[in-house]
């Protein structure tokens, strides 16, 4: 097999990562609660997450490499290049939370989520993995089973054959306690967010990207930002429950 692996001619990349942005968006919009938000609002919903994403991606893969960044921070070519998942999702998060305020929404639309972006993200990698080399997603040398050869005759860490078994694993389990009706409105996307955070924490260590930040990289110190956060808010959603019961 050659990477990139060409799909009628269309680079890996753009083909899947096109495709993860229809599915994903035609994936909301069916499967999103008819009854927890009105589609016109849901529209801007959507609107704030997307520009939310586009900014936050953008933001946090300019620290990969600080002192590169500084150094390019006049060419635009570089500025323009390069994103990440975390980024995306982080600042996705605080677009979906200016749009709510914009349009005056209270409720949580989080849960609304997570099949979308869980099935955008894993069709997502699998552009990054059919590009190769290219992409800079994969991890780092291995004697494992799972090395994969991206046309350079050294086997590396899958890295995002890894993420696409995760989140498959991981939206079984969320989707198991939405049938047991288990928690609060919200808690399927938090724990979505939580549990993956928690992957990219510790599967960056297996990717050959600077960790400038003492032992981290920038993938890292943003999930552990955000780790930290979603354990807090999980914890003060629990607490209020146990008071709403014992009321």
């Amino acid at each position: 097999m050659h990477y990139p692996f060409y799909i009628f001619g269309i680079h890996p990349h753009l083909l899947f990562e096109s495709l993860a942005y229809f599915i994903g968006f035609r994936v909301y919009l069916y499967t999103r609660s008819k009854e927890r938000i009105p589609l016109e609002k849901a529209i801007w919903v959507v609107v704030g997450a997307s520009l939310g994403a586009a900014i936050g991606s953008k933001v946090l893969y300019w620290f990969e490499d600080p002192v590169k960044t500084v150094e390019n921070w006049k060419n635009l070519i570089y500025l323009a290049e390069g994103k990440t998942i975390v980024g995306g999702l982080l600042g996705g998060l605080i677009g979906v939370e200016m749009a709510k305020k914009i349009i005056g929404w209270t409720r949580s639309t989080g849960d609304d989520f997570v099949l979308p972006l869980a099935m955008g993200m894993m069709i997502g990698r699998i552009g990054c993995f059919l590009t190769g080399l290219d992409d800079h997603t994969y991890g780092i040398p291995t004697t494992w089973i799972t090395g994969i050869d991206f046309g350079d005759g050294v086997k590396r860490h899958p890295t995002q054959v890894y993420e696409i078994c995760f989140l498959l694993l991981l939206v079984f389990i969320l989707f198991f306690l939405k049938r047991k009706q288990l928690g609060w409105e919200g808690l399927l996307f938090q724990l979505f967010m939580l549990g993956y955070l928690i992957f990219r924490f510790f599967i960056d260590f297996i990717k050959p990207t600077p960790h400038p930040y003492w032992i981290l990289n920038n993938i890292q110190l943003a999930s552990l930002l955000g780790i930290l956060y979603y354990i807090w808010l999980v914890s003060k959603k629990q607490s209020e429950k146990r008071r709403e019961i014992h009321a």
